[in-house]
């Protein structure tokens, strides 16, 4: 008997209900202290959570070491029994899945001479601006397996694999840095490393910027550092239902420009957080949030949806093997009008700094932009020395230019660069 059935098993006589989340991992990567690798390391990881239900009541516990899930469930029992009820209908039982791989690429092999590579085309980049110097960089690869499984006689594996790579580059106090992230071998390193040089290479010299009103264009880091900070939790169900959204109660409303539409993919081949199921073992399916700028929807998990007479949206996702599922998203995809968002002037937004202090309810922000320039005719032209930029994330989402036809991942989303109108800008 396995370790998985020998828990469900077990538990199943001193519970009403059980669950089980496995993950094990490999990796091998090495980091680079300006042009030299400073640490080569490969890594093996396995991690595996219980979760005990009864009564409404819940339990949780994990360890590193499933030889000791003995232990493991003993504690999850105990905090099940310290636990409050709450609403409760259960786990969900067994369905068939597809049998395609959604995240995974058998040619990331755990390799170090793939990792060699990726560092040094990324130093190979990073010499076509011979003014900026390579500070830092990482490259790595990765194999995982999840498996759920609860006492409804559920079980589930997935395989993913995960390659990366990142560079920071300095010309004189100037700096720039890039980095790219897949399920597969599509990385373009030369890119990422010359990218880094380029932008610490055109920010020598900037000038100073006069207070005012200008058009920008919003990388989709900058992007997605503002979605984070404001608009993804206030499509959570727990954050709408606990009065910490903005959006509660306007399921209907047109609440963003009537162009975008922001949805969550998870079938999306190789998406960030591609998968058949969510970390409760539900079943995903494409979660319609903002549809032409109308509010159509928020996410739920188990708990969140049983607690206020709502249904899953499969929006269940770990951090870890550690603690409990949590409501999440698996691919966020931003779709807009698409144009050429650089070809008449504007200022262009590399990432911000600061919004993690935007305020969460409101969309109020103040940040610092990093790497501005003015652009173009498509090319960038004058860098900007600095430049402090406030206003609502709301509010710049409801008038927008257009979007590039290019969109790329950045954490769980899958964003393009924005164009905004009449944003203003103090020097």
């Amino acid at each position: 008997m396995d370790t998985i059935d020998a828990i469900l098993k077990t538990a199943a006589e001193r519970a009403d209900e059980a669950e089980v989340y496995l993950s094990r991992a490999e990796s091998v990567g090495a980091e680079l202290s300006r042009d030299r690798v400073r640490i080569g390391q490969a890594s093996h990881a396995i991690g595996l959570g219980i979760r005990v239900l009864a009564g409404g009541r819940v339990g949780a516990s994990s360890t590193n070491d499933p030889s000791r899930w003995e232990a493991c469930l003993e504690a999850a029992l105990a905090a099940l029994r310290l636990a409050d009820p709450q609403p409760w209908q259960g786990l969900p039982g067994p369905v068939a899945l597809p049998t395609d791989q959604l995240a995974f690429d058998p040619a990331v092999m755990l390799a170090p001479e793939t990792v060699a590579a990726l560092l040094d085309a990324m130093k190979a980049g990073a010499a076509e601006h011979p003014s900026a110097s390579v500070t830092a960089g990482s490259a790595g690869l990765s194999r995982s397996t999840v498996e759920v499984a609860n006492t409804h006689g559920l079980r589930y594996a997935e395989e993913e694999t995960h390659a990366s790579c990142s560079v920071e580059a300095i010309a004189g106090t100037s700096t720039g840095f890039e980095f790219a992230a897949s399920h597969g071998l599509d990385l373009d390193p030369e890119r990422v490393g010359e990218q880094a040089a380029f932008f610490a290479a055109h920010g020598v010299g900037g000038e100073g910027l006069a207070t005012g009103t200008y058009d920008l264009v919003l990388s989709p880091l900058a992007l997605a550092e503002l979605l984070e900070a404001v608009l993804v939790p206030a499509l959570v169900g727990r954050n709408v239902h606990a009065g910490r959204s903005r959006l509660a109660g306007r399921i209907g409303e047109q609440i963003l420009d009537p162009r975008l539409s922001l949805y969550d993919d998870p079938h999306r081949p190789m998406g960030p957080g591609a998968t058949w199921f969510d970390a409760e073992g539900v079943l995903t399916h494409r979660l319609d949030l903002i549809r032409k700028g109308v509010l159509a929807g928020f996410a739920y998990d188990l708990r969140t949806a049983y607690r206020y007479d709502a249904t899953t949206t499969g929006s269940a996702v770990r951090g870890g093997y550690g603690g409990a599922p949590t409501t999440g998203f698996h691919t966020l995809v931003l779709e807009g009008p698409v144009t050429d968002v650089m070809a008449d002037p504007a200022i262009y937004v590399r990432s911000v700094v600061g919004a993690h202090t935007a305020n969460t309810i409101t969309g109020d922000f103040s940040v610092e932009v990093s790497n501005p320039s003015f652009v173009e005719d498509g090319a960038f032209t004058t860098p900007v020395r600095t430049a402090m930029w406030g206003g609502n994330v709301f509010d710049l989402l409801s008038s927008i230019e257009g979007v590039s036809a290019e969109s790329r991942n950045i954490g769980e989303m899958v964003l393009p660069a924005l164009r905004v109108a009449g944003q203003r800008l103090v020097g």
